[in-house]
């Protein structure tokens, strides 16, 4: 970060450059290496170009829960923001971490959600007594925000890879809002998404919508329909063509976005005004 005499300079220019116009949300991305690189003035700055008019940071461990908060506070109305325990920064100190979440939602500016959090099969360790052992520790951490959530009755942000079923059926125990729940970084298939939506769940795209080999994701979104459809970069993950293999940012945002629009049948503007409608009404900003 830079110092606060910076950041409040930086803040003011930029926000004579954002405070205009209505565009795109991104609804899942991650600013913090580019806060603590120094570069973030000009990220922003390149995604209200491209037609951004807000962007999600989302927490994924206490290292990034304040520096969003302050990064929100700075650029309001611009960066919004969410805290919770991703599950693969779930570790046998987990439940210390959790308690910390509510304290975040007295403050200003609140979250705008709680996560992302949930079930990652993937990153496990390869030894199978030590794989279960950390997967019952995101499974506990998992559920105790969930029960957080419900208490808050704010919404959820999930990420589930390899783990879908697991966590549909822990939601479903929950008691939590199907309405207040996304999968972000959708990227099964139209089956999995029928359960999401049977239920009132959401699912949210990143640039792999744009992948060649990416047919099952684009079928699912087109399952869920365009009524439904919100976008993000999970930046500076996922990156989508044209620039696949170069770091992601909300800029690129565009680039899935006009994609899904051909995907859809239908105009850029269109798709800009339904998603930023559903992202607003969704996270109630």
């Amino acid at each position: 970060m830079c110092k606060r005499s910076q950041r409040e300079s930086a803040g003011f220019s930029l926000w004579a450059v954002f405070n205009r116009g209505v565009g795109l949300i991104d609804t899942h991305t991650h600013l913090d290496s580019f806060a603590r690189r120094g570069e973030l003035p000009a990220v922003l700055t390149r995604a209200r170009e491209a037609g951004l008019e807000a962007m999600i940071a989302i927490g994924t461990d206490t290292d990034d829960w304040p520096l969003y908060r302050e990064l929100a506070r700075q650029y309001s109305g611009l960066v919004h923001y969410t805290v919770g325990l991703h599950p693969c920064s779930v570790g046998a100190d987990w439940a210390g971490r959790v308690a910390q979440l509510a304290d975040y939602w007295p403050g200003v500016p609140a979250p705008v959600g709680l996560g992302e959090i949930g079930l990652d099969r993937f990153h496990l360790p390869k030894e199978a007594t030590e794989a279960e052992r950390i997967f019952g520790w995101q499974r506990a951490a998992f559920a105790e925000q969930l029960g957080l959530a419900k208490r808050l009755g704010c919404p959820v942000v999930v990420h589930s890879r390899g783990a879908f079923r697991e966590s549909v059926e822990m939601i479903d125990a929950s008691g939590v809002d199907w309405s207040r729940v996304v999968f972000h970084c959708f990227t099964e298939g139209p089956l999995e998404m029928a359960d999401l939506t049977k239920r009132g769940g959401w699912g949210s795209f990143t640039g792999v919508i744009t992948y060649k080999n990416a047919e099952a994701v684009r079928a699912a979104a087109l399952a869920q329909g365009l009524g439904r459809l919100m976008v993000e970069t999970d930046a500076p993950y996922l990156t989508p063509m044209p620039h696949r293999g170069k770091p992601n940012e909300p800029a690129y945002l565009r680039h899935t976005a006009e994609f899904a629009a051909g995907v859809f049948g239908v105009g850029y503007e269109e798709l800009a005004a339904v998603t930023t409608k559903n992202a607003k009404n969704f996270f109630r900003i």
